[in-house]
């Protein structure tokens, strides 16, 4: 009992200074404690709120769409309408132009766009282009005395390093938090075919989509995107879009509208332990060549089926998500170094990125009428033929005039199609209609535009 009572004393002893005195003293042997305030002070500026509402057209009654309740019951016939509102946030990268990035599926299929500052003020903004497969969007607006933060593409981000994430969580006002590099070159996110994420322990939570992601210097090296969450809430696992990636759409919808991609004309898929034993591949990275685009740019190289890739432009491909992410973000008529193993031994090829206009090509490339519009080559694997609509953008003219994704063209003016390359050699229709037949869940359709 003695040494316990003694040790009880002791205790209270070593704790009771910190009671008495629990603030932190603002220097320590005559130096300043470590402190984000002032990078936040110059950053913060620059993240703005995004908040997006979009009219959605409901019917009130489950019978509405029975034409036998329709006639017998007169239920009125005109739809009402219920808006949708979101938040996010957003990064002013270009204060002179009003350019402001953020993420696509925080605007995407938006009637109203408006952004609000860190000052209080409001301004609505105008959409300059997106794209769903970075989930990256760009838009615009007018006004004086904004606040910048440029993308810091040429930046090395290391696994280790610390970051800190600046947004919009829950509409709750800007906050920040910190964390680290966790992870670099992720992917497996779903509906995104271009990943090469930035994984960080910095707690990022809805809302904060769009904002920023900076290293202790105040560089935007990043563009916060995602969470992996199983329950709805953070649990340390978040992602961000790097800023070379983000600088390079950017330059794309900003210049285009849309993101312009290159292609090799290759398909690929993962290395397994069987494929590395039948190849002779020492390494476990790669992605295995299974099939070569007749014409494309992979044929003229002497690639064969078989060949597993393992370079880039001296990037390593890991595997074949991988390789399609850095094909993606190629620059059109660019000639690249790729390096391969054949036989056992490493080999290089050079080979020119080209954009293949008949596997995917925008609307408004066709005709000012398609603007907002997608359309892309359909699977081989398929019977089907005609041009499939990949995406039609809301409010776009495409979509008023009743077009819709998953919809097949299948003629143009009566001219009909059997693909898309045939879709494209129909362009350009001076004046007059334009019409399209289209397919939709079997059922024939046709769309007249003037």
């Amino acid at each position: 009992m003695f040494l316990i009572h003694r040790l009880l004393v002791l205790l209270a002893v070593l704790f009771a200074a910190p009671v008495a005195s629990a603030a932190l003293p603002a220097e320590v042997d005559g130096q300043p404690l470590p402190s984000l305030a002032p990078v936040l002070e110059r950053v913060t500026p620059a993240v703005v709120n995004v908040h997006t509402r979009t009219r959605v057209q409901v019917r009130s009654s489950p019978f509405f769409d029975d034409p036998f309740f329709r006639h017998f019951f007169e239920f009125p016939s005109i739809p009402r309408e219920r808006v949708q509102q979101s938040l996010g946030s957003g990064v002013v990268v270009d204060a002179a132009a009003g350019f402001i990035l953020t993420n696509n599926h925080v605007i995407d299929g938006a009637d109203d766009i408006a952004v609000t500052l860190q000052d209080g003020r409001e301004f609505s903004a105008e959409f300059v282009g997106a794209d769903r497969e970075t989930d990256l969007a760009v838009i615009r607006v007018r006004a004086e005395n904004l606040a910048e933060l440029r993308l810091h593409e040429s930046g090395v981000l290391r696994v280790g390093d610390f970051v800190v994430a600046v947004g919009n969580p829950f509409g709750l006002g800007q906050t920040v938090t910190s964390g680290i590099v966790s992870a670099l070159g992720r992917s497996g996110l779903r509906g995104l075919e271009y990943q090469n994420f930035i994984q960080t322990d910095a707690s990022i939570n809805p809302g904060n989509s769009g904002g920023a992601l900076i290293d202790l210097g105040g560089r935007l090296v990043g563009i916060n995107t995602a969470i992996f969450t199983p329950s709805g809430g953070n649990v340390g696992i978040g992602f961000a879009i790097p800023a070379r990636t983000a600088g390079y759409v950017m330059e794309q919808l900003v210049e285009h509208g849309e993101v312009r991609r290159g292609s090799l004309g290759l398909e690929v898929q993962d290395l397994d332990r069987n494929l590395r034993e039948a190849l002779q591949i020492p390494d476990r990275l790669g992605a295995v060549v299974t099939r070569i685009v007749e014409g494309r740019p992979a044929q003229r190289s002497g690639l064969q089926p078989g060949d597993v890739i393992v370079r880039i432009d001296g990037r390593r491909v890991g595997d074949a998500q991988a390789l399609r992410g850095i094909e993606g973000l190629l620059p059109i008529g660019r000639e690249i170094e790729l390096d391969f193993i054949r036989g056992g031994r490493e080999r290089q090829v050079r080979v020119e990125v080209r954009e293949d206009l008949d596997a995917r090509i925008s609307g408004r490339r066709l005709d000012a009428r398609l603007d907002g519009l997608a359309l892309v080559r359909i699977p081989d694997r398929s019977r089907a033929t005609g041009a499939l609509v990949e995406e039609v953008r809301r409010n776009s003219r495409a979509w008023q005039s009743g077009l819709r994704a998953g919809d097949v063209v299948v003629a143009i003016n009566q001219s009909r199609v059997r693909d898309l390359a045939e879709l494209r050699a129909l362009f350009p229709i001076e004046g007059g209609e334009l019409s399209l037949e289209i397919r939709r869940r079997g059922v024939a359709y046709l769309v007249v535009m003037k």
